[in-house]
């Protein structure tokens, strides 16, 4: 029975990050992959969040993938630009929530 939810609100929005799914059904116990698709110029300053109703964003990784100070052992962000993935295995209801990826873009450097 699907009775959780993760989503990406927003999906496709913004020009600079695709994030996909935009919303999936998930078992608990199924592993369960996001992507992130994010333009040139994020390199590694790539992050993943979780937004649960009435709740502040949890960081879960930043730098691709270096976890937050409460995110699970279950939970694993690999990639490279401009593909990133967060990886859920064995979902949790807990789980359950809106996930958001930020990539940090780094423009040209100008010097005088």
């Amino acid at each position: 029975m699907f009775n959780n939810c993760v989503s990406f609100p927003g999906s496709g929005a913004s020009s600079s990050v695709t994030q996909s799914p935009a919303t999936k059904a998930v078992a608990l116990g199924e592993s369960v992959s996001l992507t992130c698709t994010a333009s040139t110029g994020v390199d590694d300053d790539l992050s993943w969040y979780l937004l649960r109703s009435g709740q502040s964003p949890k960081l879960l990784f930043y730098k691709i993938n270096k976890p937050g100070s409460n995110t699970p052992s279950h939970f694993s962000s690999s990639g490279s630009e401009p593909r990133f993935t967060l990886t859920i295995s064995r979902f949790q209801a807990e789980d359950a929530g809106d996930y958001y990826c930020m990539g940090v873009y780094r423009g040209p450097e100008f010097t005088q």
